[in-house]
C-alpha cells in the first residue's frame, strides 16, 4: 500500500458511495461536519470495496467513507444501509467484501456459502459503538426518566397510557397528560432490536421473558422499517416512543429518555456516558473474533446501559484478492485515532483504544 494523501474534492470523486438517506456532504445524517486537513490514511493503490447492513452504522460509515476517498481517490468504497441481517445475508452469499451488523454472528455456528472464506471463517471486529437513545414525543413533556422495568412494560403493552402512576412515582412534579403510548419498533431484523430486547432481557427479567433476537418480541406497538423511519415515526407522532441510535434523536431534535440505574441520578444517553458503558465491556469471541458483551444491569455514575457495539463482519482467511488491499486499508482506517476520535461529534462513542488495538492487529493478518 502507499500513501495517497491530495485533497481532492469530494464531488470530483467518482463511484463514492451508495448511502441510502444520506448525502455525501454530511456525517451524521443530514449534520454538516466541517472536512478539515485530509485524513493521513495508509492507502490502497487501487480497488473496489463493497459492504452493507447496519443502519447504526450508516452515519458513521457516512462520515468515512467521505474522509477516506478524500485522501483515496483510487479506491471506490459503497456501503449500503439495509439492516444487520440484510447486511449478514448479503455478505455470506458472497455480494459483499464486509458486513455490517449490530449482533456478531457466531464463527462456529454461522457458515457462508460455498466459496466464500476458503480456507477461513467469519469474524465480528467492532468498529464503532455508541447508545440506543430512547425518543418520545409526548407534549408538554420535556423530561422523562423511565426505569429498565417500566421500559420493559411499555414495549410490552402492559402500560398503555403516559399518565400511569408507575411513569408518574418515577416523574414527580412532571404533568403527564392521559394519553395512549404508541411504542414503535423495527420491522426489519435488526442488530438495534437484538441490542434493545438484550437490554430489556437482562435488565428486567422479570418483565421481558421475551428472545434477544434481530426479530421483535414484544406484543403490540407500531413498527418502521430502519432507524430513520422509527425516529421519524416518533417525531411525528404525539404519544410515540422508540429505540434507535442517538445520531437520529439529535438530528430531529428529540427529547430523549433519561434511564433511571440506581445511580445517584438518572443516566441521560450522550457519548460520553455510553464511553463508560462500552469501557467495561469485554471482549468474549476466540482467537480473531472480538465480540464484545456488555453489562447491562450497572449502576454505575454516569454510565448508560443501552449501548450496542457494531460490527464489520470479515473471512479472517479467503478473501479476494483484488479486493483485500483496498479492504484492510478502510478498515484500518475506521479503526484508527483519525477515524474513532472524530466520532463523538456525530453522536457515537469512540471504541476504548484496548479495544481498537486488538480490531488493528486482526485487520493487518486478514489474508
Amino acid at each position: 500500500m502507499s500513501r495517497l494523501r491530495t485533497p481532492l474534492a469530494v464531488a470530483g470523486l467518482t463511484g463514492l458511495l451508495l448511502l441510502a438517506g444520506c448525502g455525501g456532504d454530511s456525517g451524521s445524517g443530514g449534520e454538516a461536519v466541517s472536512a478539515g486537513p485530509v485524513a493521513d490514511i495508509d492507502c490502497a493503490r487501487a480497488g473496489q470495496v463493497r459492504g452493507s447492513g447496519s443502519t447504526a452504522q450508516q452515519n458513521a460509515m457516512n462520515f468515512w467513507i467521505r474522509e477516506y476517498q478524500r485522501a483515496c481517490s483510487r479506491v471506490q468504497v459503497a456501503y449500503n444501509p439495509l439492516g444487520s441481517g440484510a447486511g449478514v445475508a448479503q455478505f455470506m452469499r458472497g455480494a459483499t467484501a464486509f458486513g455490517g451488523t449490530d449482533t456478531p454472528v457466531d464463527p462456529a455456528e454461522d457458515r457462508p456459502a460455498e466459496g466464500v472464506c476458503p480456507g477461513g471463517k467469519v469474524i465480528n471486529l467492532p468498529v464503532v459503538a455508541g447508545p440506543i437513545a430512547l425518543g418520545y414525543h409526548v407534549p408538554g413533556v420535556e423530561d422523562l426518566v423511565l426505569d429498565a422495568s417500566t421500559i420493559a412494560r411499555i414495549f410490552d403493552s402492559r402500560i398503555t397510557t403516559w399518565d400511569d402512576p408507575v411513569i408518574q412515582e418515577l416523574n414527580p412534579g412532571a404533568e403527564l397528560p392521559p394519553l395512549d403510548i404508541r411504542a414503535v419498533h423495527r420491522s426489519d431484523t435488526s442488530g438495534t432490536t437484538q441490542n434493545f430486547q438484550a437490554y430489556l432481557a437482562g435488565a428486567a427479567p422479570e418483565v421481558w421473558s421475551h428472545p434477544a433476537e434481530k426479530a421483535w418480541h414484544g406484543r403490540g406497538g407500531d413498527s418502521a422499517d430502519g432507524s430513520d423511519n422509527v425516529a421519524s415515526t416518533v417525531s411525528s407522532t404525539a404519544g410515540s416512543i422508540g429505540y434507535f441510535e442517538l445520531s437520529f434523536a439529535e438530528k430531529l431534535h428529540m427529547d430523549t429518555v433519561r434511564v433511571d440505574t440506581g445511580a445517584s441520578e438518572p443516566v441521560a444517553a450522550t457519548t460520553q456516558t455510553a464511553s463508560a458503558g462500552i469501557a467495561a465491556a469485554r471482549v468474549v469471541g476466540k482467537g480473531q473474533d472480538l465480540t464484545l458483551r456488555f453489562d447491562y444491569r450497572t449502576s454505575a455514575e454516569d454510565t448508560y446501559p443501552i449501548v450496542l457495539a457494531s460490527y464489520e463482519i470479515v473471512c479472517d482467511q479467503g478473501n479476494a484478492a483484488e479486493t483485500l488491499p483496498a479492504l484492510k486499508s478502510f478498515l484500518t482506517y475506521t479503526a484508527s485515532e483519525e477515524g474513532q476520535e472524530p466520532l463523538a461529534r456525530i453522536h457515537y462513542a469512540p471504541l476504548p483504544e484496548s479495544v481498537t488495538a486488538e480490531v488493528l492487529k486482526v485487520i493487518s493478518t486478514l489474508s
